[in-house]
């Protein structure tokens, strides 16, 4: 067994002891490896593994390896910022995209969108706890948001996307990840039918199932450290 399959089945099992204690079932809880900086042949030993969903921060980087391993049924993320003028790289190479927080980016990946591959999944990235550093959409504004993707023809408004500041505690963390699930209630008070709250990373994974989380984005507990290189 290699490193990444034996990180792998460690984070499974984190996973379903995290769902036995709040009294989830495991299954519902999608597991996402974020591969960014790390290369092609580590997506494949995770791929070897079981695992089939992988997210990409970096959008060049994620379609250069999404092209090196077209022959493999893998399903791709962007979890990252998009600026406008990587609108369409996203659009044309990913499945799914977790860092919509704003209308001109979402018009621009419907448009963009090829007639020939499915709808592109959607969630809107809110930030949660109002941290200064991080990118999102206001709570208060998301309903508005969720509104106008949902007018779009190309895409399909999954649910909801969260990155909160680092939390001192298992009860803090457990604590805003309660507010994302709660906003997300609330929008489905509106008819707005999501299904998907992607937060929870390796350090919170246990917090997140906790408060509802059904997509965790894992990385370094199942490829090891990053080397980011010099600044």
């Amino acid at each position: 067994m290699t490193m990444i399959a034996d990180n792998l089945q460690q984070v499974k099992q984190r996973i379903a002891q995290a769902a036995e204690a709040c009294q989830r079932d495991a299954a519902s809880i999608r597991l996402l490896a974020v591969s960014k900086t790390f290369p092609a042949q580590a997506v494949r030993e995770a791929h070897a593994a079981g695992q089939v969903a992988f997210g990409e921060n970096y959008i060049q980087e994620g379609v250069e390896k999404i092209a090196a391993l077209a022959d493999l049924p893998l399903e791709w993320h962007c979890i990252g910022p998009i600026q406008s003028n990587k609108s369409r790289l996203v659009a044309e190479h990913f499945d799914w995209v977790h860092s919509v927080d704003r209308l001109k980016i979402a018009q621009r990946l419907s448009d963009q969108r090829p007639a020939s591959l499915a709808p592109l999944q959607v969630c809107i990235q809110v930030n949660i706890d109002g941290g200064p550093t991080k990118a999102g959409v206001p709570p208060a504004d998301a309903l508005e948001l969720a509104r106008q993707i949902k007018a779009l023809p190309r895409l399909n408004l999954r649910g909801l996307m969260t990155i909160p500041e680092p939390a001192p505690d298992f009860a803090a963390a457990c604590a805003v990840h309660a507010q994302a699930r709660a906003l997300m209630d609330a929008l489905n008070a509106h008819g707005l039918g999501l299904d998907t709250l992607s937060m929870g990373m390796s350090a919170d994974l246990d917090a997140a199932v906790q408060s509802g989380s059904t997509l965790l984005r894992v990385g370094s507990a199942i490829f090891g450290g990053r080397n980011y290189g010099p600044a």
